[in-house]
């Protein structure tokens, strides 16, 4: 058995300045003090990090922790350290001398918790190191890394079954914000999980409103959804290609707004660099791809704004989940159109994976486009995904605010299916189109599409809803995308009901962009009154200025959480400003004085 240090209550307040744990975080800690394995499904914010940093402190020796984010390593062990916790990392970005004495410390038991990415976990090296120190515990992070299925998988995760082997007396717990059953039995099976205890919270996040819209414009429509809604915030722009992302942060630049890119393509040092930024100023635009965002702890990002389609739910939800981990409002815009969705399916078909692997990815995808398309509740559809319930309609997503119409397209559908077929299956949406509206263009003309039964059937109906047609179409799987990277359009089997008028296709009408009602609102996190508003940027100001002392983002120092508890308490001695939810021991040790300071000199 461990030899117990002190009780989990104890450093839950002294070094982390909290009262009480939220939802099942002392029945997981408690498990890990007692040498259990643990796998945690917890929403992004819901205090992941909490259930393996307090049972590290507990037990004796030092927390492994395990993460693929090395570039924000060094963030996580500032914040660590600012609480009085002895923390360090291993990774590519230290000197061999940092290295060596990292090294000592943890042989010397120096160290209470080491973030190591899983590369160089796995080297013999870094294996014989361990077995030279005393460790509390193993926490794997961002454990959906796993999955060969995911959106984020990294084969160096397929070996970490080496820490069941090689330390079958140290707990274990793996963590993750999003996996779904498939994905969790994946965690499971390939980490040597069977015995753990399973802590699955629900994956709601109800701070964040989702919307999604059609792709009208979409330059247009972000711009008008950063000024009139997110001026002043921290935000996420995802785009699929590297070239998407320069050229829109050099866009949104010009508009006046403080952007960056981020994307693989770039050098190491620039992708470092403007992360830092992001973590560090108020007002930063981050435009990226995928590569950037795992684990990122900014907990006021206000906004996170989809320019293509992600190819998942998995994937969605968890480039969402950036945003809002203050647990204050944000907002989630995806705009899609159909070219999107043709790209998509051409990418799953043309994956280098088997038949199986395919067939899998069509499946998630097929569910990401019945999420855009539902004219339903958005969060209920979400949440069952992932094999959750929400009884009743959220009331904060577009669907819920602001609820779409529904048309009875059989007719449209029959006569699309019908001269996709009639011109041979193999041309996009744009030539069918075409076809349908009557044009007498050189290509139509060229292929004798003007002599088809189907030309001009559907004249009386507008290009732009012709386009909404298909793309919902091909979302529902009545028509699927040619996989050789041509669009071309061909039926599926289940078109011929619809052909033979069996079944009836309800679809979403789409609205243009000016009659949309404006159900955004400007989101600034908690509002502070305005009589407050001068402490308020006192304090935002005092923190401001230690973190760039200490060159750690202003949320290392405090939360935006823990300064309005200060502006509502107006603590005015030491002894009351340890009672403040978030200042722990150390932190009111180093930082006490100067937010009392602040908070003497506007009470005078």
């Amino acid at each position: 058995m461990p030899t117990m240090n002190p009780d989990p209550h104890q450093i839950l307040e002294q070094t982390f300045g909290y009262r009480s744990f939220r939802g099942p975080q002392e029945s997981v800690i408690r498990a890990l003090i007692a040498g259990e394995d643990a796998l945690v499904l917890m929403p992004t914010g819901g205090g992941k990090s909490l259930c393996y940093q307090v049972p590290a402190l507990a037990r004796e020796g030092t927390g492994i922790v395990i993460s693929p984010l090395i570039a924000l390593m060094q963030d996580q062990v500032s914040a660590l350290r600012e609480l009085g916790v002895r923390a360090g990392f291993l990774n590519s970005t230290l000197s061999a001398q940092e290295v060596f004495a990292t090294e000592r410390a943890l042989r010397d038991g120096r160290i209470d918790l080491l973030y190591i990415a899983p590369e160089r976990l796995l080297q013999q090296r870094t294996l014989e190191l361990l077995h030279e120190a005393r460790i509390a515990l193993f926490a794997i992070d961002e454990a959906h890394c796993v999955s060969q299925w995911g959106h984020d998988f990294r084969a160096d995760y397929l070996a970490l079954d080496v820490l069941q082997r090689e330390f079958p007396s140290v707990p274990r717990v793996a963590l993750t914000a999003t996996a779904d059953m498939r994905t969790r039995e994946e965690i499971v099976n390939r980490l040597g999980l069977q015995d753990a205890r399973q802590f699955i919270v629900g994956f709601d996040r109800p701070n964040i409103r989702y919307r999604i819209r059609q792709k009208e414009r979409p330059k247009q429509q972000l711009l008008r959804f950063l000024r009139e809604e997110q001026e002043g915030n921290a935000g996420i722009v995802y785009c699929l290609s590297r070239a998407k992302v320069d050229e829109t942060a050099r866009w949104l630049r010009e508009e006046g707004f403080n952007a960056l890119p981020y994307h693989a393509g770039m050098g190491k040092d620039e992708r470092a660099g403007n992360q830092a930024r992001f973590l560090r100023d108020d007002a930063m635009v981050m435009v990226a791809t995928i590569a950037f965002g795992m684990g990122i702890d900014k907990p006021d990002v206000r906004f996170v704004a989809h320019l293509d389609l992600p190819k998942s739910i998995e994937a969605y939800y968890q480039e969402t989940g950036r945003a809002g981990r203050d647990g204050e409002a944000a907002t989630a815009l995806l705009l899609y159109g159909f070219e999107d969705v043709v790209k998509l399916r051409q990418m799953a078909l043309q994956s280098e994976g088997n038949e199986l692997f395919k067939r899998h990815e069509q499946q998630r995808l097929t569910s990401m486009l019945g999420l855009c398309e539902v004219t339903s509740c958005r969060r209920q559809v979400l949440l069952r995904y992932f094999g959750d319930t929400l009884d009743a309609p959220c009331g904060n997503c577009d669907n819920c605010l602001d609820p779409p119409e529904e048309w009875d397209g059989s007719e449209a559908a029959r006569m699309a299916l019908s001269c996709v077929y009639r011109t041979g299956q193999r041309f996009g949406a744009n030539h069918v189109i075409d076809v349908l509206r009557g044009a007498e263009n050189d290509r139509i003309l060229s292929f004798d599409h003007h002599q088809v039964s189907t030309f001009g059937i559907g004249k009386d109906i507008p290009v732009e809803q012709w386009r909404s047609v298909f793309r919902q179409l091909v979302a529902r799987g009545y028509l699927d995308v040619d996989p050789e990277g041509y669009g071309g359009l061909r039926l599926s089997a289940a078109a011929k009901p619809v052909l033979r008028a069996e079944e009836a296709v309800w679809l979403r009408r789409d609205r243009k962009p000016a009659a949309v009602r404006a159900i955004g609102k400007r989101e600034r996190g908690a509002e502070v009154d305005h009589a407050d508003q001068p402490l308020w940027e006192a304090l935002r100001a005092c923190r401001k200025r230690l973190a760039d002392a200490q060159n750690v983002p202003p949320y290392v120092i405090f939360h935006d959480a823990t300064l309005r508890a200060m502006l509502a308490e107006r603590p005015l001695t030491p002894s009351a400003m340890r009672a403040v939810s978030g200042v722990g021991d150390s932190k009111l040790e180093r930082y006490g004085e100067a937010f009392l300071a602040v908070l003497r000199d506007i009470s005078l």
